[in-house]
C-alpha cells in the first residue's frame, strides 16, 4: 500500500466517527416526532449515547490491538458497529435506539483508535503530524457533506435508512483494510493482555509531562467540538429558525474550515508541532473573547457571529488535533495502541 492510499484509508477510518454523528443531525427532528414525543432534546441523545459508547470502547480497543494486532480489532469493531446499526434500524423504542447507538459507538472506537496506532507504527514526529493532518482534512470535510447526505437519504427513504448508510460505509472500511493493508504490528512486538503491563503503560503515559499536557488540551478541545455537534442542530432550529438550511450552513463552514488541516500539513514541517499549536490556541482565545463581546454589543448580528465562531472552532481543530495526537504518540511508539486508547478515551 502506497502512502497516498494509506492516508486515504486512515481518513476513512477517522471519518467513521464524524459520519456516524453528522449524518444523524438531519434525522433528529424526525426522530423527535416519531419516537421521542416531539422532544428534540431527547432525540439528540442519539448523539450523546454514541459518544458515551465510543469513549468506553476507546479505552479497550488500543490494548487489544497491542495484544492481537491492528486488523483483528478493526474487524471486531466493524462487526459490532454493523450489528448495532441493524438493531437501531429495526427498533421503534427510543430507549433501544439509544442503547444500539451506545453499542455502535463501542464498535466505532475500534477503527478510530487503531487507525492512530497504525499511523504511529509507520511514522513519527513531524512526519506523523503531517500524515494525520492530511487525513484529518477529510475527517473535517465529512461534516460538509454528511448532514446534506443524511437529508437526501431521509427524504428518499426515511430517517431509519441512515443506519443502512452506516453499514455500507463500514463495509467499505473493513474490505479496504482486509484486502489492502498489511499488518503493521509484528507478532514479536505485541504485548500480552496482562493487567500489570497495562497499568505500567498507563503510568508511562500519565507521568510523561508532554503527553499529559497534550491529553489535557485535546480533552478540552474535544469537549468544545462534541458539545457543539450535539447542540448545533437545535441552535440552528430553535434559536435561529434555520432548520431547513442547516445542512447548507453546517456544510459550508466545515468545507472552508477543512482547509486548515491542509495548511497544517504544510506549515508543521516548517515551524514544528509545538509552535503551531500554541499560536493557534492563543489566536482562538482572542477570537472567542472578541465574539463574546460582540454578541453583547450587537445582538442583531448574533447569527453571523455564531457562524464565524463555528468556523474558527473547526479551523482550530484542523490546525491542532493532528499535532497534538502526534505529540502524544511520539514517545509511546512501543505501546502505540494503549497510547491511542488513553489519549482517545480521556
Amino acid at each position: 500500500m502506497g502512502r497516498t492510499e494509506f492516508i486515504a484509508l486512515m481518513a476513512m477510518m477517522f471519518a467513521t466517527v464524524a459520519f456516524s454523528m453528522d449524518a444523524m443531525l438531519a434525522a433528529i427532528p424526525d426522530i423527535a416526532d416519531e419516537i421521542a414525543d416531539g422532544s428534540v432534546s431527547h432525540a439528540a441523545w442519539i448523539l450523546t449515547s454514541f459518544v458515551a459508547g465510543m469513549g468506553l470502547g476507546t479505552f479497550f480497543a488500543g490494548p487489544l490491538s497491542d495484544a492481537f494486532g491492528r486488523k483483528p480489532i478493526v474487524y471486531v469493531g466493524v462487526v459490532i458497529y454493523i450489528l448495532s446499526a441493524m438493531a437501531a434500524w429495526t427498533t421503534s423504542s427510543l430507549e433501544w435506539i439509544l442503547f444500539a447507538r451506545f453499542c455502535q459507538g463501542l464498535g466505532a472506537a475500534g477503527p478510530r483508535v487503531v487507525s492512530m496506532a497504525m499511523v504511529r507504527d509507520l511514522f513519527s514526529g513531524r512526519e506523523m503530524a503531517r500524515i494525520v493532518s492530511i487525513a484529518m482534512t477529510i475527517f473535517i470535510l465529512v461534516p460538509a457533506i454528511a448532514p446534506a447526505m443524511g437529508q437526501l437519504i431521509i427524504n428518499a427513504f426515511g430517517w431509519r435508512s441512515i443506519f443502512g448508510a452506516f453499514i455500507v460505509f463500514s463495509l467499505i472500511v473493513v474490505v479496504w483494510v482486509a484486502t489492502r493493508y498489511t499488518e503493521s504490528l509484528e507478532i514479536e512486538d505485541r504485548r500480552p493482555l496482562q493487567m500489570g503491563l497495562m497499568i505500567d503503560a498507563v503510568k508511562q503515559l500519565l507521568t510523561h509531562k508532554t503527553v499529559r499536557l497534550s491529553i489535557l488540551i485535546q480533552t478540552l478541545m474535544l469537549a468544545m467540538l462534541f458539545s457543539t455537534l450535539i447542540l448545533i442542530q437545535p441552535i440552528y432550529d430553535q434559536i435561529y429558525d434555520r432548520a431547513e438550511t442547516f445542512p447548507l450552513w453546517f456544510g459550508a463552514v466545515a468545507l472552508f474550515s477543512g482547509a486548515s488541516s491542509l495548511l497544517n500539513a504544510y506549515i508543521v514541517t516548517r515551524f514544528g508541532m509545538y509552535k503551531v499549536v500554541t499560536r493557534t490556541l492563543f489566536i482562538q482565545v482572542i477570537i472567542g473573547g472578541i465574539v463574546l463581546i460582540a454578541l453583547f454589543l450587537f445582538p442583531a448580528i448574533s447569527f453571523p457571529l455564531f457562524v464565524f465562531w463555528q468556523f474558527c472552532l473547526f479551523s482550530q481543530a484542523g490546525l491542532t488535533m493532528g499535532n497534538l495526537n502526534a505529540i502524544s504518540m511520539e514517545p509511546m511508539g512501543h505501546i502505540a495502541g494503549m497510547a491511542a486508547s488513553v489519549v482517545g478515551s480521556i
